[in-house]
This record gives C-alpha cells, sequence and structure tokens, in this order.
C-alpha cells in the first residue's frame, strides 16, 4: 500500500511537472503582435529603415514578435505620436521632440543652435545626452533609440536672404525651437508640420521654411522653393522611437535583449539614413535650379549673437524647472568639440 502510494504520488507529481512544462513551453512561443506608427511617407530612406526595424525584430526573434507597419501618418499624425504610443494607439512610434512644444524640456538642450554639422554628429550625441541624463519625460515609454536630423538652414521662395535684414516680413515654417529661433533671426515664425508645408508655400501662406535639404525633396517643397542659406548657427532636431511600455513587459526577456542590442545597431543605420537624405536632396535642388547661399564669416558672426539668446533662455527655463539644464548643455558643447 505504502508502495502504490509512493507510485501514485510520484505519477501526480509528474503530470503536473509536465503540464507546467507544456504550459511554460507554449507561453515562451506566443507570439506578441506590434504596430509600428511613422509619420514619414512610406517612399522615403527614414521610412523604409523603420520598415526594416520590425522586419529585423521578427527575424532576430524567430517571429515571436511580429511588427505591422503604417508609415505616413495614416495611424498616427505626428504631433500626436508620443501620446499615441503612452495609450497604445500605437505600440511603437516615432517622431521628433518638436512638434509636442514643452513635452520634453531637459531635451530641448538638442536643438539648440548649438553649430552642428551632420545628422550623424548630432545623433551619436542625442544617443550620448541620454544615456547620461536618462531625463523623466521619458518615463512613460521605452525608447529604442533616438537620432536627430541634419542641421537645419532657411529655404525661400520670394527671394534669398544674405543678412539678418533680409529675413524681416518673411514668413518662416518653424516648430519648437526653431520658432524662437526664427523670430531672433527677423522672420516671422509659423507652425505646420513638413506634410503642409507644400501647399502652403504653394499658397503664399508662408515665404519659406527652416529645414534641413532632405524635406526638400522627400516632402516635394522643393519645388516651391528657390534659394536655401547656409550658415553656423545650426540646429538639428531630436526624434524619438519608442515603445509602449506595457506592450514591452510583454515581450519575454531573451527577446527584450534581442531587441536592445539591434537598436544599438540602428543608431549608426539611422546616423548615415539622415546624412544620406540630406546629401541626394541637395544635390537634387541644385539639379533643378535651387541656388545655395554662403552666409558670409562676418555676417554668420551677427546670425549666432542674434540666436545665442536662446541658450540663456533655455538654462534660465530649466533652473526654474528644477532640471540641469547647465550640466547638459556643457555636455553638449564638450561633446561636439570633441566629436
Amino acid at each position: 500500500m505504502k508502495r502504490l502510494t509512493v507510485c501514485l504520488r510520484l505519477a501526480i507529481l509528474f503530470a503536473v511537472s509536465l503540464v507546467l512544462f507544456v504550459s511554460t513551453s507554449h507561453a515562451q512561443q506566443k507570439t506578441v503582435a506590434l504596430n509600428y506608427s511613422n509619420w514619414f511617407p512610406a517612399t522615403t530612406p527614414q521610412s523604409k529603415l523603420a520598415e526594416q526595424w520590425c522586419k529585423d525584430v521578427e527575424t532576430r526573434t524567430n517571429g515571436r514578435v511580429k511588427v505591422s507597419y503604417f508609415p505616413g501618418g495614416i495611424l498616427t499624425p505626428a504631433d500626436q505620436m508620443y501620446d499615441s504610443v503612452i495609450n497604445g494607439i500605437a505600440d511603437v512610434g516615432t517622431s521628433m521632440t518638436s512638434f509636442t512644444k514643452g513635452r520634453f524640456p531637459l531635451t530641448e538642450v538638442i536643438d539648440l543652435p548649438l553649430g552642428y554639422k551632420s545628422g550623424s554628429q548630432g545623433t551619436y550625441l542625442v544617443n550620448a545626452y541620454y544615456s547620461k541624463f536618462r531625463p523623466k519625460e521619458f518615463d512613460q515609454v521605452k525608447v529604442m533609440y533616438l537620432s536627430t536630423t541634419p542641421p537645419l538652414i532657411l529655404h525661400t521662395k520670394t527671394r534669398p536672404v544674405y543678412k539678418l535684414e533680409d529675413l524681416k516680413g518673411l514668413k518662416i515654417r518653424g516648430t519648437g525651437n526653431s520658432v524662437r529661433l526664427v523670430q531672433l533671426l527677423g522672420g516671422t515664425p509659423v507652425g505646420l508640420v513638413m506634410s503642409e508645408c507644400y501647399d502652403a508655400l504653394a499658397k503664399g501662406v508662408i515665404d519659406g521654411v527652416s529645414a534641413a535639404y532632405d524635406p526638400l525633396q522627400n516632402f516635394r517643397i522643393g519645388e516651391q522653393l528657390k534659394y536655401s542659406m547656409e550658415f553656423n548657427a545650426t540646429y538639428v532636431l531630436a526624434t524619438y522611437v519608442v515603445m509602449n511600455k506595457q506592450k514591452w513587459a510583454s515581450i519575454s526577456s531573451e527577446d527584450q535583449k534581442t531587441i536592445e542590442a539591434m537598436n544599438e545597431e540602428y543608431i549608426p543605420k539611422q546616423a548615415a539614413v539622415w546624412d544620406k537624405v540630406d546629401k541626394d536632396a541637395k544635390d537634387w535642388f541644385i539639379a533643378r535650379g535651387g541656388k545655395i547661399i554662403q552666409i558670409s564669416k562676418e555676417e554668420d558672426a551677427r546670425w549666432v549673437k542674434a540666436v545665442s539668446p536662446m541658450i540663456d533662455e533655455y538654462v534660465t527655463s530649466m533652473k526654474a524647472k528644477g532640471l540641469p539644464g547647465e550640466e547638459a548643455l556643457k555636455f553638449c558643447r564638450d561633446w561636439l568639440k570633441s566629436h
């Protein structure tokens, strides 16, 4: 009887263990389905890279994580992207911090006119900045990786700009910190997302845009523009790729590590795309007859001085919010000097 009882107990234990093993194995094989929302048009290199990220996630996780891709703002518009991810409308989303002014206060340091030379320089800086400061403004999401646009300059339709005085009376599209920059340079800022600029230029709502070269081709606004002004008081726009925290938590720890390692690979990939699209768009604009104007060294010094209040205002604002703005600014300036 005792032997029978022991055997029975062992049989029950084995059966329970088998059930747990099968259940665990089934749970481990469970597919996590995500959607990825991007505001860039499907044909742009930025969009194609995001689509490749989706494919790589599925491949690297052996199909345990699948990502459906929605480009061109069809799922979420650019200025609603961050809230969309927080609220689970989009599981993964990418946009620019400047589209929601005030939502990313400390990170606005990246968009200051610090004299950037390329999109790759800005991209490496913003990721170094995030690693050091881990700003709480991103706490509601899981950050995949960050990047920045190439340096933003001025492009006009109605007349060229050689000096600050030439900007007076011109209505220039700007977002985020660029609104203040346009004001300080003497123009009149108009807040528009890039997808609205073609019609705005065609209808005379704006006279120009503050942008890198790539939107001239990707959004076709170069068809409406005639002049591009290059100067040294350049700035970039920080961009993010973020995931809903609950969705991130639903992914196994093994696959989370896989995705995080993959994200590190996408930082240089994104940097390279930004630089290439900017060069290609500039060449395209010139081929169409666009004129590139290099602001003179003496005049450029005036531009740098004119926008300097932006930096002082940032530091003051961060102090009022209890954020380490001065430290973040010093970090960025030092990093740019050494890179």
